[in-house]
């Protein structure tokens, strides 16, 4: 089975996540990677996945008590399922300002396991100043963020487990921090 998590772009929401995050139009549009001023390995292309649900964690960063952590690998795509994305439409002001956040210790944890890509479906791991700095320590780390998922809900509800193969295809931009990307989950329908 696969599940594009990829958000679709239409002109109406190309032009209100313009008019509300000056970003967008370099690179940081939809469904993107935060590179900063790294190369995005080519073998990062197809990851062995796992997906959280802490769409439950409100008023508080997502911690590493949230997740079960011992089953974070090395080398891994880690997803987080906040619900954000289906609560506030991408593209408007409260969807780039008001999402939910990973806690530092979490980001922490997750580089020394040295996983490849953390990916959340809302605008960033850190909000407001802490965003692009965050996205510059990881990318340094060789870890990359992809933002602005969808779908990450058709997982969960289609398996016993959380775990899926992540396809992710950035385009081939050069000198950008952000590159635009196609994500899409690989798995077997499991029967209830």
């Amino acid at each position: 089975m696969l599940v594009d998590l990829t958000v679709k772009i239409s002109p109406e929401i190309n032009k209100n996540a313009a008019d509300n995050e000056k970003k967008v139009s370099y690179g940081h549009l939809g469904t993107h990677f935060d590179v900063m001023n790294q190369e995005f390995p080519l073998e990062f292309v197809k990851r062995k996945a796992i997906v959280f649900d802490v769409r439950n964690i409100l008023n508080r960063d997502i911690s590493i008590q949230d997740i079960d952590i011992e089953l974070v690998q090395k080398n891994m795509f880690v997803a987080f399922y906040t619900e954000f994305i289906e609560q506030e439409p991408y593209g408007s002001k409260a969807y780039f300002t008001k999402h939910p956040q990973l806690s530092d210790e979490l980001i922490n944890i997750l580089l020394e396991k040295e996983i490849s890509i953390i990916g959340i479906d809302c605008a960033g791991v850190r909000r407001g100043k802490e965003h692009t700095p965050k996205d510059q320590y990881c990318a340094d780390r060789g870890v990359f963020i992809v933002e602005n998922l969808c779908n990450l809900s058709e997982i969960l509800e289609e398996r016993k487990s959380n775990t899926f193969v992540a396809n992710t295809y950035p385009l081939n931009f050069s000198g950008m921090t952000g590159l635009p990307c196609r994500v899409v989950a690989e798995f077997r329908k499991e029967s209830c």
